[in-house]
């Protein structure tokens, strides 16, 4: 089923994908919590079958447990949270979506594409590391002059001491 409509879709998954049409996703799912553990490892195989068959690369399988919600989701106040780490094309993606999206057991879900985040990460991080703290250098001014302290002690110890 897969095969097919990767086929009508003019995806190949047989042939060796370049790194270029490869890109990093996160997909994070949100499965009903009166879903029994069984169907919810049920569902992954299949999704997990969906991504290798279509060419990609699952690079993890995360169940995060069950969490409250922020507000009612299709009457629910809990799920059970899945995340997948894929590899992939936007086009197999795409088509994880459409089977997310009609699969009952799950309430949400959202995809992000982790690479451009990676990116701008990584941007920021360079930005940081170049800019020099301002407090980390000194002034001139407190290189010329002694602070009150300094010579305060620079007096005592000129002093001769009394007793």
């Amino acid at each position: 089923m897969v095969g097919r409509w990767l086929a009508e879709a003019g995806i190949r998954p047989e042939r060796d994908r370049s790194m270029a049409d490869q890109r990093k996703y996160e997909v994070l799912f949100i499965v009903r919590p009166d879903a029994a553990d069984e169907d919810v490892d049920k569902l992954i195989e299949g999704l997990e079958a969906t991504i290798t068959g279509g060419g990609g690369v699952l690079a993890s399988v995360e169940k995060l447990g069950r969490r409250k919600l922020a507000y009612l989701v299709s009457k629910f106040n809990d799920g059970n949270f899945v995340l997948f780490h894929i590899e992939s094309s936007g086009v197999l993606i795409a088509e994880v979506e459409r089977r997310l999206r009609v699969l009952e057991p799950v309430i949400k879900f959202i995809s992000v594409r982790m690479d451009e985040e990676e990116k701008r990460a990584n941007k920021i991080k360079a930005l940081r590391a170049k800019r020099v703290k301002v407090s980390a250098q000194p002034t001139q001014a407190s290189i010329a002059a002694p602070t009150a302290v300094e010579s305060e002690v620079a007096v005592a110890e000129a002093a001769p001491a009394t007793a």
